[in-house]
């Protein structure tokens, strides 16, 4: 019977990498292992051939011989390197190494692990002035400290902790599940190696207290919501001497009365009277440092924009200062007086007799409205 190609075998391309063999090998070992199919014939000789396969392709010098003479490169006899070895069922152990196991349960055998401390979150809520210029704040926030009756091993005073019956002090079992043989963390001591008979009242046998501390934070100028500060080693304590985790302060920034913060410019509602917007004139409007002057040119309409430039913010990752941006708003007057509004009335046919000289946008529409009703034959 004529033999498979070892690359088909291993399911790979011709250019396939050491790594990408070593996982193939590895698919087909788990499925067809002699282990895991007793009795099986099929499935031993498919085991043998994917790791005859492997044998000859993942050795750089076979593999260049079966490249260019296919089997015959390889086979004992014919000038080759022999058949790729023993093809026979090598144990979970051989194949796999036992490096898998301490990757996928954690930790190395005959040692404890330590583990690091979660991260922390503080939500710091911030005024928009506080957020464009930057503060130094002090927060507040619940720690855990060593217990200072029992010096942190959560054992009553005068007594300590002792090793752990299950797994002898090591802190991680080995278990054997069919061909698998695993370690893992030994529960009974949850992987600190020690167990406590008699804890410490204070602390309950946890071994820590909380407490309160107060730390600084710097916040650059030019922070927007959602922005997160980091403090490192500020988080909560590692266990079994592992590092502290991190504390991330998250940015809230209070809304505005008067401003609104898009990216990096400002923007503010300028209301102003109709006689403004037809006249010109100036208005004094506020900046987050200060006030300034606007022009207002006759004529303005409604919702025009006028840029204060460099008025914004500066980005807190660099960049351009931004500007203060004003969106006029004209205000039509109220709770007039019966003379009031005999002067509107003069002052609207005044205009009116002007035509579309005054009001061009209005004629404008007007005259489209027309030709619309028109084409509907209105």
């Amino acid at each position: 019977m004529a033999k498979r190609d070892y690359y088909e075998v291993l399911g790979v391309p011709r250019n396939a990498s050491e790594a990408d063999l070593k996982k193939a090998f590895r698919r087909l070992a788990m499925k067809y292992h002699p282990d895991r199919n007793p009795g099986d014939a099929e499935a031993e000789g498919k085991f043998k051939e994917a790791k005859q396969a492997h044998d000859v392709l993942s050795d750089p010098k076979k593999r260049s011989a079966y490249d260019q003479f296919g089997h015959a490169g390889v086979e004992a006899g014919a000038g080759g390197f022999g058949g790729g070895g023993r093809a026979g069922a090598s144990s979970f152990s051989d194949i796999f190494g036992s490096d898998i196991f301490g990757d996928i349960f954690g930790g190395r055998a005959g040692g404890r692990r330590t583990q690091r401390g979660n991260d922390l979150r503080y939500d710091l809520t911030l005024s928009l002035e506080d957020a464009v210029n930057g503060k130094e704040v002090k927060i507040r926030l619940p720690v855990q400290v060593d217990c200072q009756f029992c010096n942190g091993t959560g054992a009553k005073p005068g007594t300590q902790p002792k090793a752990c019956p299950t797994c002898g002090g090591a802190g991680q079992v080995r278990m054997q599940q069919g061909f698998f043989s695993i370690q893992q963390t030994c529960p009974e001591c949850r992987g600190s190696g020690t167990v406590i008979e008699e804890p410490c009242s204070h602390c309950r046998g946890r071994g820590r207290l909380q407490e309160e501390k107060t730390l600084s934070v710097k916040v650059p100028a030019g922070v927007d919501n959602g922005d997160r500060i980091r403090l490192a080693n500020e988080g909560e304590r590692g266990e079994q001497g592992g590092p502290n985790g991190d504390l991330y302060v998250q940015i809230q920034v209070q809304q505005h009365p008067i401003f609104t913060r898009e990216d990096n410019n400002l923007y503010c509602q300028v209301p102003i009277s109709f006689v403004t917007a037809a006249l010109g004139g100036e208005l004094e409007v506020p900046t987050l440092d200060g006030k300034v002057m606007l022009k207002i040119p006759g004529g303005t309409q409604t919702s025009q924009l006028f840029r204060i430039r460099n008025k914004g913010v500066k980005p807190v990752r660099g960049g351009a200062l931004g500007d203060l941006i004003c969106r006029v708003t004209v205000e039509t007057p109220v709770n007039l007086t019966e003379r009031q509004k005999e002067l509107l009335q003069e002052f609207e046919s005044s205009v009116q007799e002007g035509g579309s000289h005054h009001n061009p946008q209005s004629h404008s529409w007007l005259d489209g409205v027309k030709k619309f009703f028109e084409k509907m034959g209105l």
